[in-house]
């Protein structure tokens, strides 16, 4: 748990803190002087205890909350719904009813998983919501329950998150890639791998208008990287970087999957491509260039 005191122009909470965005949020906001930062952990904050929330909140008394906190294992949700539920419905509930208490507003992290992937081409952020899995229908109460909570509150879906922190599909590509000759991987599900780093910097951006005062249309926004690709695509992209940067020495030869081939305990959107033109619109910010990101695989490794 830490306090980073600066002159104050913006006074945030985020929570998540060591998480895959929240880290980068937390090295952004912090990496200035200009802003209150409080960063809370798991072990700081269980944000499935009301009670604790709120004396956090009532005390810090934030301008801005930023929700990085989630459960995001997808197929132990499948095993553990009542802990997915907990963490992604009932904890995002208490920090938008904590927000809502002291006039803060709220930025909540959501997933292209509250969608069932059937649409042909990209997902607007008011198509209708179908979540396959427990943890997409979990993550699809939160955003709900942060909405009925908290009026002044901005959900952002994203998809495909990676970065140097945490666990994600890059990461996992340069470790198979440094030590296996062959890698199969599917090549049905179709997406827009996003740049945690380019997460954290839209939210910190869209908190920056809101501190400042700046007229904000709340509610939902997608964001996520372009080009579009298939998780076989991605995979290629990565390994090619990840050889032609001397991460790897020996690229493994690639095999295609269909889903099928690939079984899960959670059912996957196979279209996962979500339209950013509102954000654009709104806010002025442009989808995340995620190949910019892998121009530095060493980072990852």
């Amino acid at each position: 748990m830490s306090i980073n005191k600066g002159c104050e122009l913006m006074r945030v909470l985020i929570t998540g803190c060591q998480g895959q965005i929240g880290c980068y949020l937390t090295e952004q906001l912090k990496s200035s002087h200009n802003h209150t930062v409080f960063a809370l952990a798991r072990n700081d904050l269980d944000i499935t205890d009301r009670g604790a929330v709120n004396a956090v909140v009532a005390e810090f008394r934030p301008i801005i909350i930023i929700n990085a906190a989630a459960y995001t294992a997808v197929d132990q949700a499948e095993v553990e719904r009542e802990l997915a539920y907990a963490v992604n419905r009932d904890g995002a509930k208490f920090l938008a009813e904590a927000a809502q208490q002291v006039g803060a507003a709220i930025l909540h992290i959501s997933t292209d998983y509250v969608f069932d992937g059937s649409k042909d081409g990209e997902y607007l952020d008011t198509d209708v919501t179908m979540p396959l899995s427990v943890y997409g229908a979990s993550k699809l109460a939160g955003e709900q329950a942060v909405a009925q909570a908290c009026t002044k509150h901005i959900i952002l879906r994203t998809s495909w998150a990676f970065g140097i922190y945490g666990h994600n599909f890059v990461k996992t590509m340069l470790r198979l890639g440094a030590s296996r000759d062959s890698v199969s991987i599917v090549d049905d599900q179709f997406g827009g791998p996003t740049y945690a780093g380019d997460i954290a910097q839209v939210l910190i951006s869209m908190a920056m208008r809101i501190a400042k005062g700046d007229a904000v249309e709340y509610g939902v926004y997608h964001y996520s990287g372009m080009p579009y690709v298939s998780w076989y695509e991605f995979a290629a992209i990565v390994l090619d970087a990840a050889y032609a940067q001397g991460v790897i020495t020996v690229k493994p030869h690639l095999e295609r999957l269909n889903s099928a081939q690939y079984p899960t305990l959670a059912q996957r959107p196979k279209n996962s491509r979500l339209d950013s033109t509102n954000i654009r619109t709104h806010f002025g910010i442009e989808p995340s260039d995620w190949l910019v990101a892998l121009q530095s695989l060493e980072r990852y490794v």
